[in-house]
Order: C-alpha cells, then sequence, then structure tokens
C-alpha cells in the first residue's frame, strides 16, 4: 500500500451494492447514474495504489456472501448501471446496519490493520452514509476526504448541507476525483 506524504489512504465504498428497492431507490439510482462514470475511475485509481473496501447495508440478509448480494444487486433494477463499480478480487467487503460505515463493522480494526490514515469516502448516499461514516472516521482520529463527485445523492440541497458540514466543521477535505486522482 502506497502513501501520499506519510499517510496511508484506503478507498471506502458505501452501498453501491444495491437494487435500489426502497422508498428513495428512484431518485438514487438516477444520481448513482451520474456518479458511476466518476466512481469508475476512482475504483481504478485506487486499486493501482491503495486499499478498496466496500461497506454496504446488509439490507437484512447477514449470511455475509458477497457474491450473492452482488449478483442480486446486478440482476436488480439499475445492474446495467453498476456493472463498473462492484467489487473485484483483491477488494475487501463488509456489511454495515446502519448508516455509518463503522457501526456494527469491522471498518475500524481492518483500517488498524492496514495501517490506515486517511478515508478516501464515495458511493451513496452523500447526505446520509457517506456523512455519517465521514464524522465517525473523524471521530476515530482518521483524516478524511470526501470524492464529491463520486457520490450519488436522494436530496441535492441535504448533500450540499452534508459536504459544507464535513468540510467547514470536522475539517474533511471534500474535492473532485480528479484533483484527488493528480495529487497522488
Amino acid at each position: 500500500m502506497t502513501q501520499r506524504g506519510g499517510v496511508t489512504e484506503a478507498l471506502v465504498v458505501l452501498d453501491v451494492i444495491t437494487t435500489f428497492e426502497h422508498e428513495d431507490g428512484d431518485p438514487l439510482l438516477e444520481s448513482v447514474r451520474g456518479s458511476v462514470p466518476v466512481l469508475a475511475r476512482a475504483l481504478a485509481h485506487a486499486r493501482e495504489r491503495i486499499a478498496v473496501i466496500y461497506v454496504n447495508d446488509a439490507d437484512g440478509d447477514w449470511d455475509g456472501d458477497a457474491p450473492g448480494h452482488i449478483a442480486r444487486a446486478l440482476a436488480g433494477k439499475g445492474g446495467d448501471v453498476l456493472r463498473d463499480v462492484m467489487p473485484q478480487p483483491g477488494d475487501r467487503v463488509l456489511f454495515k446496519p446502519d448508516y455509518s460505515a463503522f457501526d456494527g463493522t469491522a471498518l475500524a480494526h481492518l483500517l488498524g490493520d492496514l495501517g490506515v490514515t486517511r478515508v478516501v469516502l464515495a458511493g451513496a448516499a452523500t447526505e446520509m452514509c457517506v456523512a455519517q461514516t465521514g464524522i465517525a472516521a473523524r471521530a476515530r482520529g482518521c483524516q478524511v476526504t470526501v470524492l464529491r463527485d463520486a457520490c450519488a445523492t436522494i436530496d441535492l440541497e441535504n448533500e450540499q448541507i452534508s459536504l459544507a458540514y464535513l468540510e467547514h466543521v470536522t475539517g474533511s477535505v471534500v474535492r473532485d476525483t480528479d484533483d484527488w486522482i493528480l495529487r497522488g
């Protein structure tokens, strides 16, 4: 794993293994359609340099069967959109019960084992799971970067409020993916 200026990073991808079968599924799918090409670039860049960790809602299915979750997502509504951003061999997959990727998961232990000091966040939804994960990461002493254009949202206004909070209150870095790629 490479370091950038003494910082070891991991790309944490939130809630992209989904069938969009929930109340906000349709607007989220439309947003995901726009962010997937950028997320795919971020993943390609990260896989050559740093750890990639997917943390996804278990959706009540706690069997730990990541391939099964992925197959259901690809067969479901939006599967064609998600194809390019699914986990690959070498990526890690964890399942969560709540908004934050740290709640009820082994993420903190995994990051510690990998020596990660900065999490780079992408996925869905910015104003929910991305924001809560960023807040939790900062509370655990991690540096946080949010790739705003590699995230999807249900509500644009709430997304902007969440990004501003992450940047101005928690001290997280909010940037575009191409800027992140160019800096390292």
